[in-house]
């Protein structure tokens, strides 16, 4: 099976004296970036329109799989004791009102999207620019799953939705207005990331 070095590895190699530094910082990093890219937004309800999609793929193509997934670990952490990170500078399980956060799925669903897209550029989807920027697609695609299933039982449990129309008002209210802008973003990381690690190959 053809595989591939990820954009981390080539900026930074992994050696054994210092693997537990290299991968501290980048993790320390890369949740930083998330952070920082959930400040981004369009005050959309329940669910703000951010740049976190961007950040979340392209760390997931340029960390590989383990690093990947753990770096949105960490995000989600670091959120969830306190730390404003999250869309609008909120920090922890529930919003001012007292409600268990909207997108609580979706921040979920960082690990589960980096992780897949980190092992596709893996298993050497990396080496070309049209399967970086598919692995970046399904990494998004796939994203919407535990975020519209978490969002679905936060308006039955929280706004009064029938559990009938949780299917429908999750749609809505979680993926209908964002398909374009997530399309775009996807591209943009895989492409980003499979640009600078050709040509980092070329040097």
């Amino acid at each position: 099976m053809m595989t591939s070095i990820t954009l981390a590895s080539r900026l930074w190699p992994q050696t054994q004296s210092s693997v537990l530094l290299r991968n501290a910082a980048l993790t320390v990093f890369g949740s930083l970036v998330v952070a920082l890219a959930a400040q981004i937004s369009v005050p959309m309800w329940p669910v703000p329109m951010t740049l976190q999609t961007l950040a979340v793929l392209g760390i997931g193509a340029a960390y590989g799989s383990r690093l990947g997934a753990t770096t949105l670990a960490l995000y989600f952490v670091e959120g969830t004791v306190g730390l404003p990170f999250f869309a609008g500078g909120q920090a922890g399980p529930f919003n001012p009102q007292g409600f268990i956060l909207a997108t609580y799925g979706f921040i979920l669903g960082f690990i589960l999207a980096a992780w897949l897209v980190g092992k596709l550029v893996e298993m050497g989807w990396g080496n070309s620019l049209f399967k970086t920027v598919l692995a970046t697609l399904i990494g998004g695609a796939v994203l919407y799953i535990p975020g519209l299933v978490w969002l679905g039982v936060w308006a039955v449990k929280t706004q009064g939705i029938l559990p009938g129309d949780a299917v429908s008002t999750a749609f809505v209210w979680g993926m209908k207005n964002y398909i374009l802008g997530d399309l775009i973003k996807a591209i943009v990381a895989g492409a980003a990331i499979s640009s600078a690690a050709l040509m980092l190959r070329k040097n």
